[in-house]
C-alpha cells in the first residue's frame, strides 16, 4: 500500500498524505488536486475505490467517421476527457464502411436516452446530404453540436477550423521558399471543408503568384482522404510539374511522400509536402511532416462547453465558432528548384 501511495503521489505531483486524504474521501483537498490524484490512479492502472466513482450526470454521444485517420481519435480523446471532467459519460459511436450509418448510430444513442450528441465530420459537412435529419433530432429535444462543416440549413452551433486561413498559411510558406507551381490534394468536392480549402488556396495562389483562377484550378486534384488517395493525387500533380503539394490531411500527405519517392524524387529536396491536422506521431515520420495544426484541444473543449450549455437550458445561437490553425514547419518542405 505504501509503495502504491508513493507511485500515485509521484504521478500526481502531490504528497502521500494528500493521496491518502483523497482515497479515503476526506475533506480539505482542492478540486484540481483531487482530479490530479484520480487521473494518476487511472494512468497507473489502479481501480478507483467505490466511494470515489462519480455517478454519471448522463450519457453524451460522440459520432465520428472511421478511426483510421489519427485526428479523429485525438478529437474523441479531448471531447471524452472534457465530458468526464463535467461528470458526463461519453459514448463513442464510430461509422465504418459497410457498418452502421450516422442515422442508425443517432437512433441508437437517442434510444439510450443520451443527454446530447456531438457529430464530428458527419453528413452536415456534405452539401448533397438531406439536412432535415437534424431538424428531426432537434424536434426530439436532443441538443447537439456539429464539428467540421457548416450548413445554414441546420439550426445548431458549429465548431470549425479556418480552412481558408489554413491554405493561406501553407501557400505563403511555400512561395516564400521559392515554389511557383504548388498543387492542392483534397477530398471530394461536395464537402464544406474541401470547398473552403479550395477557396483559400485559389485566393492565396492568385495573391502570392499572380496566377489566374483558371491556372490555379488546374493544380487542384480531388481524391480520397487516405494514404492511397494522397498518393494518387500527388502522382497527378507531380505529372503537372508541381514542386510543392498541399494536402488536406496528414494521411494524404504521407501518400504524397510515397508518390514522390516512387518516381525517384526526394522529399523535400525535389518536392515539398505540407499536411493538414498535425495528427499525433506525425512529427516522427520520415521526414518529419510540415503541416497545418488543427486546434483540436480548443475545438473539442468549445464543442463540449457549447453542448453542456444547451443541455443546461441555455441554447447556443445558430452560429459557427471558427478556430485559427497554425503552421508547424518541420522537414518535409524546403527551397524550391533553383533556390538552393
Amino acid at each position: 500500500m505504501t509503495a502504491r501511495l508513493a507511485d500515485i503521489a509521484a504521478q500526481a505531483g502531490v504528497s502521500e498524505a494528500t493521496v491518502s486524504r483523497v482515497l479515503n474521501g476526506k475533506p480539505g483537498v482542492a478540486a484540481a488536486t483531487r482530479e490530479s490524484v484520480l487521473a494518476a490512479l487511472d494512468v497507473l492502472g489502479y481501480e478507483r475505490p467505490v466511494r470515489l466513482r462519480q455517478r454519471s450526470a448522463g450519457l453524451v454521444g460522440l459520432i465520428t467517421p472511421e478511426l483510421d485517420n489519427p485526428i479523429f481519435p485525438a478529437l474523441a480523446q479531448v471531447i471524452g476527457q472534457a465530458l468526464t471532467r463535467q461528470g458526463y459519460t461519453p459514448v463513442l459511436a464510430t461509422q465504418t464502411p459497410g457498418g452502421s450509418t450516422e442515422d442508425e448510430l443517432t437512433e441508437m444513442l437517442v434510444d439510450r436516452g443520451v443527454s446530447g450528441i456531438i457529430f464530428v465530420s458527419g453528413l452536415h459537412a456534405d452539401t448533397t446530404a438531406d439536412m432535415t435529419r437534424y431538424d428531426q433530432l432537434r424536434g426530439q429535444g436532443v441538443p447537439f453540436v456539429l464539428i467540421n462543416g457548416f450548413s445554414d440549413k441546420v439550426q445548431a452551433p458549429f465548431v470549425s477550423p479556418d480552412d481558408r486561413a489554413a491554405m493561406h498559411l501553407a501557400v505563403t510558406h511555400l512561395t516564400a521558399l521559392g515554389h511557383t507551381r504548388i498543387g492542392l490534394a483534397v477530398g471530394p468536392k461536395r464537402f464544406v471543408p474541401v470547398l473552403r480549402k479550395i477557396e483559400g488556396f485559389l485566393a492565396a495562389v492568385q495573391e502570392r503568384l499572380g496566377r489566374s483562377e483558371a491556372e490555379a484550378e488546374e493544380l487542384i486534384q480531388h481524391s480520397l482522404y487516405s494514404l492511397e488517395g494522397g498518393q494518387a493525387a500527388a502522382t497527378a500533380l507531380i505529372g503537372r510539374g508541381c514542386t510543392a503539394i498541399v494536402c488536406a490531411s496528414d494521411m494524404m500527405a504521407l501518400g504524397a511522400i510515397r508518390a514522390a519517392r516512387q518516381q525517384g524524387l526526394r522529399v523535400p529536396q525535389d518536392v515539398s509536402v505540407v499536411g493538414f491536422d498535425d495528427s499525433p506521431l506525425i512529427a516522427f515520420t520520415d521526414p518529419p511532416l510540415t503541416t497545418i495544426r488543427q486546434p483540436v484541444q480548443a475545438m473539442g473543449q468549445a464543442a463540449v462547453r457549447t453542448l453542456l450549455e444547451e443541455i443546461g437550458g441555455t441554447p447556443a445561437p445558430h452560429s459557427e465558432f471558427v478556430f485559427l490553425p497554425e503552421l508547424v514547419v518541420r522537414g518535409s518542405t524546403a527551397s524550391g528548384p533553383g533556390r538552393g
